[in-house]
């Protein structure tokens, strides 16, 4: 998924404020709040990938060392703090994200969802997803979090190659990532299947074969991600030999839509693949420029009140946030979006969805006129990257396949 990239939050917390000063007036007029998502960071793992810029952190005294039910107390901590600005709304989805959440006990898992859903109105039957590292997987482990409330399993597999795993710094191997895959499937009726491609020195048959692998499994949602050198990473001060060429990645890309396409999932996302009824509901609602409520180490959030679009960002260090949460202030950094960089966010996450856009959500979601966007979308229309009629705009193969062009159109001045 793609979130705005902020700067990283200073050493003390942001003022604390009552829900009184969002209600105050403002620039924008929404006249209604859209669907609401709530996400929690767990920001452990047991090695730092290379190519990773999340907020994560070794747990270097390994799993028996970490602060586990501390953690769990601060993000309910943190949650209490929040409510008054998400009160009465419905939450729509749950995502547990890292880090490696799977490092955490199901009992743990069990009893965060069990203090999320005596505060928050969760919708009946909502989805709630569970990031899941096959480096931790145990046998019946999995069935453990569904017993907990998770509904949906995402396994970062990246490459069923012993090789590849290792260029990328992975801590599992070829028959761990085989055995986490059987397993959720299995274990959960929707799951998702992390892959990587345009890994160093892999060729299109290995791609082929980490495809097939995958598929094997039945896996409802497929997510394949180009391999990207994120500025401060491991790998952006030590740049890995034998990338693959443009041409050759693109030819893995054309690969990767064949055999999806084969399999019945559907590319509904620039990354993400799904059968019928299986897309996720809580990605979805960020790339339609959604609500969530982050809480955890390092959480973004975005809010919206009837005259402004607010953006929070908790402390990064875990033990500094959970000092924080537990005094009643995690967040960071707070400010609200500019009304002249509100065409830009929406774009940016709207246009990766390969349905794009109702007009009228763009003016539900900003406060603004279509004529917003007008000029851009007139550029992107002349240069064949997207397609529009009276209600609905929405990206080309071309646009997909060029979609950072296709965003910077919408740059503000």
């Amino acid at each position: 998924m793609s979130i705005p990239i902020h700067p990283d939050p200073g050493p003390a917390p942001a003022p604390a404020r009552d829900a009184l000063h969002y209600l105050r007036p403002g620039l924008l007029q929404l006249t209604s709040l859209p669907p609401l998502s709530l996400y929690i960071h767990i920001p452990w793992c047991l090695r730092k990938c290379p190519y990773c810029d999340f907020n994560s952190h070794e747990a270097r005294a390994g799993v028996e060392g970490l602060p586990e039910q501390r953690y769990v107390d601060a993000l309910i901590a943190d949650l209490e703090t929040a409510l008054p600005l998400v009160w009465g709304r419905t939450v729509h989805s749950v995502f547990i994200g890292g880090g490696t959440p799977s490092l955490f006990a199901p009992e743990s898992i069990d009893r965060l969802l069990a203090a999320v859903r005596a505060r928050l109105p969760l919708e009946a039957d909502g989805e709630v997803t569970l990031e899941a590292n096959p480096g931790t997987f145990e046998r019946e482990r999995f069935r453990a979090y569904r017993a907990a409330g998770v509904t949906r399993l995402s396994i970062g597999v990246q490459s069923f190659h012993d090789r590849h795993l290792q260029a990328l710094g992975r801590v599992h191997d070829r028959a761990q990532a085989l055995a986490a895959a059987e397993e959720a499937s299995e274990a959960f009726e929707t799951f998702n299947l992390d892959l990587m491609y345009a890994l160093p020195g892999q060729s299109l048959a290995e791609l082929e074969e980490d495809l097939r692998l995958a598929l094997g499994f039945g896996p409802p949602h497929l997510s394949i991600y180009h391999l990207t050198i994120e500025p401060n990473t491991w790998f952006a001060r030590h740049p890995p030999q034998g990338l693959p060429e443009d041409d050759e990645a693109y030819a893995m890309l054309d690969r990767i839509g064949e055999l999806t396409e084969a399999a019945q999932l559907q590319r509904y996302e620039v990354s993400a693949f799904a059968r019928s009824g299986h897309a996720s509901v809580h990605n979805r609602n960020y790339w339609q420029f959604g609500d969530y409520l982050g809480i955890g180490a390092g959480a973004h959030g975005k809010l919206s009140f009837a005259h402004r679009i607010v953006r929070q960002v908790r402390l990064r260090d875990p033990q500094r946030y959970m000092d924080a949460a537990l005094a009643g202030n995690a967040i960071a950094q707070e400010h609200d979006v500019r009304r002249a960089d509100l065409p830009f966010e929406f774009m940016l996450n709207a246009l990766r969805l390969r349905e794009g856009f109702a007009l009228a959500d763009f003016t539900a979601r900003t406060g603004l006129a279509v004529t917003a966007i007008e000029q851009g979308l007139r550029e992107a229309e002349s240069r064949g990257l997207v397609e529009r009629d009276m209600e609905r705009v929405w990206p080309t193969a071309r646009g997909l396949d060029f979609l950072s062009d296709l965003q910077a159109l919408f740059l503000p001045d």
